[in-house]
């Protein structure tokens, strides 16, 4: 009965994201879409490349090379970009850097982006922010070690990884289930101790969120049992949770406003904040560099204000 609710659960989601534009698309296998070995969807990388900077994709992918070639240029234009994805967080490297000042390979420069202008007056810009791509899959296997593991809803802004979400519904589990889940089976790294790049500080999710129908916890490292959730509810008339809602869950707030194109851009683009520590112990002398990702609260004017 469990497992039977969560699959409801994810098709309500998948389809409320679906209907305001996200790509939904269930008649495809997870693994046909999602590479496990890069972390990415590499047809929708090419795609927002091709669409929004076709001179620059040009520069790697050459037109009068054979159709083999032109799949090894692809091949390793999306190897690059990994490269940049795998680098510790930066201003630099990782996730948040390449969605929000792209990457360089060889002589071309790709934006992996666009955010809304604040002032929304010029048309090429506008153009291209209506062409960012925004996936939801479901049952994603994320591992090349570990391949029965799957995550619930994965998240995905042309092509690169940004979210994930884990599912308990409250008929016979809760919240508590969900970040459980996360903490015990959802590790950085696999069962070769080696990095699982979607689980990984920095390099592709930015954000993990453990939802069942009245709560929602989130974390943006996991770090196994030692994983610190908070919550990300809108509060319940000055208590902790969220209020009932007569429509759906009430944690409907997630797909139906954090979720939809402006607020989750916005985001992105605006609201979450690497922090970094960098200072030398006084006892030991050595230098401690400790890197934070901050992400706004539920009822911050990011995550939840009204959709564009």
């Amino acid at each position: 009965m469990a497992q039977h609710n969560e699959v409801t659960f994810e098709e309500e989601i998948c389809q409320a994201l679906a209907a305001e534009g996200w790509i939904y698309e269930p008649h495809r296998k997870a693994s046909e879409l999602y590479d496990a070995a890069r972390a990415l969807v590499p047809e929708d990388v090419i795609a927002w490349l091709d669409e929004t900077q076709p001179e620059q994709l040009l520069k790697a992918v050459k037109p009068t090379d054979s159709t083999a070639e032109r799949e090894i240029a692809k091949r390793l234009l999306l190897d690059r970009l990994c490269k940049v994805l795998d680098k510790p967080a930066t201003k630099e490297a990782g996730m948040l850097s390449v969605l929000r000042t792209g990457f360089k390979d060889v002589a071309a420069k790709f934006e992996m982006c666009q955010f809304k202008p604040a002032m929304g007056l010029n048309p090429e810009t506008l153009e291209r922010y209506g062409k960012v791509r925004l996936r939801v899959i479901r049952q994603v296997h994320y591992s090349t070690v570990d391949t029965l593991k799957s995550i619930d809803l994965v998240l995905f802004v042309n092509g690169l990884l940004v979210a994930t979400i884990e599912l308990k519904t409250d008929f016979t589990q809760n919240i508590n289930d969900a970040v459980e889940q996360y903490r015990r089976d959802r590790l950085p790294r696999n069962g070769k101790n080696k990095d699982e790049p979607l689980l990984s500080f920095g390099r592709r999710a930015l954000v993990h969120f453990a939802v069942s129908n009245d709560e929602i916890q989130m974390t943006t490292e996991l770090k196994g049992k030692d994983t610190h959730f908070l919550p990300f509810n809108l509060g319940d008339s000055g208590r902790s949770g969220n209020q009932p809602n007569p429509k759906g869950s009430a944690t409907s707030y997630l797909w139906e406003r954090v979720l939809q194109r402006g607020p989750w851009l916005n985001i992105i683009g605006k609201f979450l904040h690497l922090q970094i520590s960098d200072k030398t112990n006084p006892v030991t002398g050595e230098r401690e560099i400790r890197k934070s990702l901050l992400f706004p609260a539920a009822g911050s004017p990011g995550p939840c204000r009204r959709p564009d």
